[in-house]
Order: structure tokens, then sequence, then C-alpha cells
């Protein structure tokens, strides 16, 4: 096994719903919708989620691309996500709290033929760790600090 390294942040919420972090110098924020008592400084936290799958896609992707001499010009990621939202506002449902699908579709601009597009899509979302997160199960622990 490989040695694991740790990736930290912190979330931090004072009045209403925005919630900031500072990663490397860079100030984040997540919010909710003005309509939903936020104040709209940011996407939601379900955005920012499926946002970062789709971020993650397109590094590996230029990763990849560099490691296999591809010329990658661009890359465009969508990544939709279904849930009801029932659960978190605290309501009876059977649905599970959580997305119930993901859907990643991407447009590759490189010169490969579109069965090098699919490989070359699939080999990416086998080497993305946020990828891998949301389709394999991951331990997570939750304690008061």
């Amino acid at each position: 096994m490989s040695e694991l390294r740790t990736v930290s942040v912190n979330a931090n919420m004072d009045a209403g719903f925005a919630i900031s972090g500072v990663m490397d110098g860079h100030t984040v924020v997540i919010d909710q919708p003005v309509a939903a008592k936020g104040t709209g400084l940011g996407p939601t936290p379900l955005q920012m989620l499926l946002f970062t799958v789709g971020a993650c896609i397109g590094t590996i992707g230029r990763i990849a691309a560099f490691q296999q001499k591809i010329t990658l010009r661009s890359m465009q990621v969508k990544v939709d996500g279904d849930y009801n939202p029932a659960g978190l506002l605290g309501k009876t449902t059977d649905d599970r709290v959580g997305f119930t699908e993901i859907r990643i579709s991407a447009v590759i601009d490189a010169d490969l033929t579109d069965e090098q597009k699919q490989q070359f899509l699939d080999e990416i979302c086998q080497r993305c760790p946020l990828h891998d997160n949301l389709t394999h199960s991951t331990i997570v622990v939750h304690s008061l600090a």
C-alpha cells in the first residue's frame, strides 16, 4: 500500500447560511439562495459537490493528457445529480438524503476518435478520487471537536 496523505479543510459558519473556508490562500464561500433564506454569496453545498467532481475529472484529464502526450485543447464536464430534498428538510421520506443518481458527461476537444475519447474518459473517471468516493463506500467518521 502506498503512503496515505491527508487533505484538511475548515468550514466556518457564523450567522446565516454562508459558510467560508480558506484553502491555500483561496477563500471559498458556500451559501443558500436568497429564496431559501441565504444571502446568495455562493453556490449551495450540493452544487459545489457536483462542481468539484467535474473539476476533479478535468484535472485528472489534464494530467492523463500530459502523461499520454495527448493534445487536450479543452474539456467541458457537465455533472447532474438527482435528490429528494425532503430528508434534508427533516421530512419523512423513503428516499435517501443524498443524490440517488449522478450523471457525468464530457466534451473532449482532442485529436481522438469517439472510441478513444470514451476510453480516455473511462480512464480519467477510474483515476479521479472524487469519482471513486462517489462510486465506492468510504468510511466517514464524525465527532465533536
